[in-house]
């Protein structure tokens, strides 16, 4: 028999499966049942309402998606009286993850959140811009990810799950002040910065110019990231970006990966997630595995492999 069930710091899930923040919502309960996921992950929500950013906010890529939907947000009071009650009626633990403008409005929010039962953890959106820091996003920056997940620990004693930018110089860096500042866990990554343009209008695919890209394209670039961060930080890693089957969460479990979010392939199939636990399971009997923890971090690196912090062959 084959036990999926891992553990993110106190937070206990079934199985390593979980959604990608902005990938799921209420709509998809129609499709699959949220109480075979790990855990219920809707939509980053902010203190007030956003309308989000102009459209087109999203164009497809060769094996992706960009998209910049700018946090689109119907606010604190619609989260607390609306979507958690909606997701407490399912077996699988919420985790809420909060977008904000500053530090201390992440602090005022999370305490209000985690005061909810319902609530089991929060993951902090911390690739949002820091409108004090010329718009550069909390998560590039070491001391302000440390001062705003320790503003978000002196809060809460509820599991802290930190979403990390991958796009930094070094992300071990941004996980140790992660750690250093009270995290339980740390989510990686984020989306990577990108821009696609028409050549036949000679205009950017998107009103925002610039977003995020997702999907299989850049998975291998987050195992990559998820093998440096298993290699610097002790805290449970949550893999995200590019999972679109059994073999890709494995993959990101073997580079060091606790659980694993899925994001673009509910919305190529929005019964990917419940498919990707089966084939995990059907990886483990195949190979003989009996707890999924066993494959946490096991990968077997060649002889002679690179130092952790060589960036690899520049030829």
């Amino acid at each position: 028999m084959s036990h999926l069930e891992v553990s993110i710091g106190s937070l206990k899930l079934k199985n390593p499966i979980m959604p990608a923040s902005g990938t799921f919502g209420e709509e998809m309960k129609k499709v699959i049942d949220f109480n075979q996921l790990g855990a219920l992950l809707p939509k980053s929500f902010t203190k007030g309402v956003r309308k989000g950013n102009a459209t087109p906010r999203i164009c497809e890529t060769v094996g992706g998606m960009i998209n910049s939907i700018g946090i689109q947000s119907k606010g604190i009071d619609y989260y607390q009286n609306v979507t958690v009650p909606f997701y407490s009626q399912f077996s699988s633990p919420l985790i809420s993850s909060i977008s904000a403008d500053s530090i201390e409005e992440f602090a005022e929010v999370s305490e209000r959140i985690a005061a909810m039962k319902e609530v089991a953890a929060l993951e902090l959106n911390i690739s949002c811009p820091n409108l004090k820091n010329n718009g550069l996003a909390f998560g590039m920056d070491e001391e302000a990810t440390r001062k705003l997940v320790k503003s978000v620990r002196q809060v809460t004693d509820k599991p802290i799950i930190t979403k990390l930018s991958p796009n930094v110089t070094n992300i071990g860096v941004i996980a140790l002040a992660a750690e250093d500042g009270g995290a339980d866990a740390l989510t990686v990554a984020n989306t990577f910065i990108a821009m696609s343009i028409d050549v036949h209008t000679r205009k950017p695919k998107i009103a925002n110019v610039i977003g995020g890209i997702s999907g299989p394209a850049i998975k291998p670039l987050v195992v990559r990231l998820i093998h440096q961060v298993y290699q610097v930080s002790s805290l449970p890693i949550i893999g995200c970006g590019g999972v679109m089957c059994g073999e890709d969460a494995i993959e990101m479990i073997l580079a060091g990966a606790t659980a694993v979010q899925v994001g673009t392939a509910n919305f190529v199939n929005p019964t990917a997630m419940i498919t990707i636990i089966e084939e995990i399971g059907n990886y483990m009997r195949q190979y003989k595995i009996e707890n999924i923890t066993d494959l946490i971090g096991q990968v077997i690196l060649n002889e002679g492999a690179n130092d952790k912090n060589d960036m690899g062959s520049c030829n």
